[in-house]
This record gives structure tokens, sequence and C-alpha cells, in this order.
């Protein structure tokens, strides 16, 4: 059998739930809904989990980590240790500082950025995952501390923004598992996906 491993990176509760940092649980929440598929709570690998079988032979797992983002990788090795799956069939999206709100990029490796979520993976995981990189950045005010601004709400417009492209981050999502890094990079990354769509 074939399995995928789609993880989320976000803080689980209530008041984490519309910042910034949360944009990968958002992103597989809208692919979960857009497929009928059910999460359950998994304690024994800290997760949430929702299990697609695409056809026979072929499972993708939709995860949302319960650690908090800075342990994000003890729970998504526990899975991939679980299901025997390597680093390079594991998807890992997640808020990206460095790309404009709205816009979407992938790439394979790298440092983390100063992303907590993405340094704890690199030290459970390794590299080689996927990393599908949804923007929030490009409005942080001078001097706000960057934990500070993550861990905030979406402004009203960004938020417009967000909901206008939550449908093209799922389907650049379907494109990457579909087609492979190497496609979706070359549609995904070359697009410019910040300016609010028209009505």
């Amino acid at each position: 059998m074939s399995v995928t491993l789609i993880a989320g990176l976000g803080n689980p509760g209530r008041e984490y739930a519309a910042t910034r940092h949360n944009l990968g649980f958002v992103l597989v929440d809208a692919l979960a809904a857009a497929e009928g598929l059910k999460w359950k709570k998994e304690p024994r690998f800290e997760s949430e989990t929702a299990r697609w079988d695409v056809r026979p032979g072929v499972t993708r797992l939709l995860v949302k980590p319960q650690t908090f983002m800075n342990e994000s990788g003890r729970a998504v090795r526990a899975l991939l240790d679980f299901h025997k799956v390597a680093p390079d069939a594991c998807i890992v999206a997640y808020d990206e500082i460095n790309v404009a709100v709205g816009a979407v990029k992938i790439s394979v490796t790298g440092s983390a950025g100063g992303h907590n979520g993405v340094a704890s993976l690199l030290e459970h995981v390794g590299d080689g995952f996927v990393r599908y990189r949804l923007g929030v950045g490009g409005t942080r005010p001078a001097g706000m501390d960057l934990k500070d601004y993550v861990l905030g709400k979406f402004t009203s417009s960004e938020s417009l923004i967000i909901d206008q492209k939550l449908n093209t981050f799922v389907e650049g999502l379907r494109l990457l598992l579909d087609s492979g890094p190497a496609r979706a990079m070359n549609v995904l990354n070359r697009r410019d996906t910040h300016e609010p769509e028209q009505a």
C-alpha cells in the first residue's frame, strides 16, 4: 500500500484558531471538508488524523499535530514510523513569513527559516519532506517580534485574501499530490497569487 502523509502545522486550542501560525491547520481542514473526511483523535501519535483512501492501495493521511508548533516533528515522526513512510512521501503545509499573503511556494530542501515547526521537523524527521509554504508575510509592523506577529490574527484585508485563495491552496495541494513536487513547483512557484481575485 502507498501512504502519503499530509501534515498541516498549527497550535491546538481555540485561542490559536484564527492566527497566522495556524494556516496549515486551515488548509488540511479545507481539504478534509472537500473530501468529506472525518477527523479522528489519535492520542498515541499526539495528532488528529483523517484517512483519505483515494483508490485501492493508495491512501493519503491528513494530520494535525496536537503537540504545539515547536514539537510538531515528534508527532510526524511517530506517524511516519508507524506507517513506514519515507520523509519524501510527507508533505508539510505551514505559514511562511517570507512569502506574500495569498501566495504559495513549494520546496523540498532548506533551513527552518526561523519557523519552529519546521525546525522540529528537521530535528526529528530530517530533510527531504515536501514543504507547502503558505504566505503570511508582507505586513509585519516595524519592530514587532516575529513570534508576536505569527501568533497574531489576520487583518480583515488579509482574511479576505485567505478566504478568496483557500480553494486555490487546496487545488495546489491536489496538484502536488497528483503530479509531484517538480510539476507543482513549476506551476505554483511562478504564479503571482498575492492579489485578491476579482469577483
